[in-house]
């Protein structure tokens, strides 16, 4: 289904590339039938882009709140549960960081000369303080964070949840198993949504080319290469700190995940690769007491290529259309993607979800995802498959951490029953189905 959906994608991207320049060139610049013409061509992806609004916030919510139920009490989950946070927040700062280096050093938005169709929020161009950054985060009422889309808002009631409902332990299992269920109910929803992509995609570039011409392709293919090189410095980064930890076998990590690697990059979604993952961390020498409770925690807190993304579209935009943003706002950006990102489900083009709860947040233009929808298929096939890396040198070293590293086996050599797992350092420990 996703290739499938890969594939229409690219379909309504080359159709939109070939209606919008025969409409570039038959019809005049000025011509108001071009103007009406792209206009209902640009319907398309702004019902996609409320549709992607429409499963914001309980798609956080339950996110979050499921994944922080599932760490339970005891003292070895706290502390391996302490150790994957305290990496991923490391790996998310550096990520989202790089991002943000990168499109202020290319400014691949720069020239392009948008207009907001409505007015750009206070937040784009006030001074965004400490103060107000705080009092945006708390929350007053659940309810109204839900009605209003406030990410930050709903974060944090989600973090108490979460908790609360992990110290209740059986008295809480109903509401986590429905908070499970909703999850999975997202999900289904957005494979809906996700339906009208190439719909979108074909709306949006036909709109665009029809009243700028193809000149802008020239922006779309540097934006793509400077986005690939950036998740490639962040690839030679993130296995030159693992070999601090596990020298040389770092780098042998990539011969081991080479499969789930392909597979996430083909369908574009890190859940399909999920139980290949597994088996590759298995013969790596991970024993499924780890990978069992640090890579289901990393789909939801450990996306570095999704992240590093988020920061750099959003720049994109801002610059795109125009809009400063000082060093101080770009700072609070970083941090608001931070936890944002936190919320992201592993699926196909999940990172506009996030893209566009930040736009929001911002008062930056949100018909500014319409620019990326073109070519987020291909963008997407490499944030996944970063993602799906990301959480492999993470879990292996947090492993190491724990003095549970095993000696490896060949990359092909069928996974032994039970995989690494000795009594001692067994299932038993966390109780946790590595397949949830």
């Amino acid at each position: 289904m996703a290739r499938r959906l890969t594939l229409w994608i690219v379909i309504g991207m080359f159709a939109g590339i070939a209606l919008g320049a025969g409409l570039h060139q038959a019809l005049p610049a000025d011509s108001k039938t071009l103007a009406t013409t792209a206009d209902l061509l640009k319907l398309l992806p702004e019902v996609f882009l409320r549709l992607i609004k429409m499963i914001i916030a309980p798609l956080i919510l339950a996110t979050l709140v499921t994944g922080i139920a599932a760490m339970g009490d005891s003292s070895a989950l706290g502390r391996i549960g302490g150790r994957a946070l305290g990496w991923f927040v490391c790996a998310s700062l550096i990520s989202i960081t790089l991002g943000l280096v990168l499109v202020n050093l290319f400014q691949p938005g720069h020239g392009l000369h948008f207009t907001a169709a409505a007015p750009v929020g206070t937040l784009s161009t006030a001074d965004f303080t400490f103060r107000h950054f705080v009092m945006e985060i708390v929350p007053t009422s659940v309810i109204d964070a839900m009605a209003q889309n406030n990410v930050l808002q709903i974060l944090v009631f989600a973090l108490f949840a979460g908790v609360a409902l992990s110290a209740l332990g059986e008295t809480g299992a109903p509401l986590v198993r429905g908070a499970e269920a909703l999850v999975a109910m997202m999900l289904t929803m957005t494979g809906y949504v996700m339906r009208a992509a190439p719909l979108a995609v074909f709306g949006a570039l036909a709109s665009v080319i029809a009243t700028r011409g193809l000149g802008i392709l020239v922006t779309y293919g540097a934006f793509v290469a400077e986005f690939y090189g950036g998740l490639a410095l962040f690839w030679l980064l993130l296995f030159s700190v693992a070999s601090l930890f596990l020298g040389r076998r770092a780098w042998l990590l990539a011969r081991y995940v080479r499969e789930p690697l392909l597979l996430a990059y083909s369908t574009a979604s890190s859940e399909s690769a999920l139980p290949r993952l597994f088996e590759a961390l298995d013969r790596f020498g991970v024993p499924r007491r780890i990978s069992g409770f640090v890579l289901p925690l990393g789909y939801s807190f450990n996306l570095d290529g999704s992240m590093m993304y988020t920061s750099f579209a959003t720049m994109f935009i801002a610059q795109a259309y125009g809009i400063p943003l000082s060093a101080g706002q770009q700072v609070a950006m970083l941090l608001t993607l931070m936890i944002t990102s936190k919320g992201i489900a592993g699926v196909p083009r999940a990172s506009l979800v996030v893209i566009a709860a930040t736009l929001t947040q911002f008062g930056l233009p949100i018909e500014g995802i319409a620019l990326l929808l073109g070519v987020d298929t291909f963008l997407d096939m490499g944030r996944t498959a970063t993602n799906v890396v990301g959480n492999a040198v993470a879990t292996a070293v947090i492993t190491h951490w724990e003095g549970m590293l095993q000696v490896p086996l060949d990359p092909d050599a069928p996974i032994p029953m039970p995989p690494h797992d000795t009594p001692e350092h067994g299932r038993r420990g966390l109780h946790l189905d590595p397949g949830a």
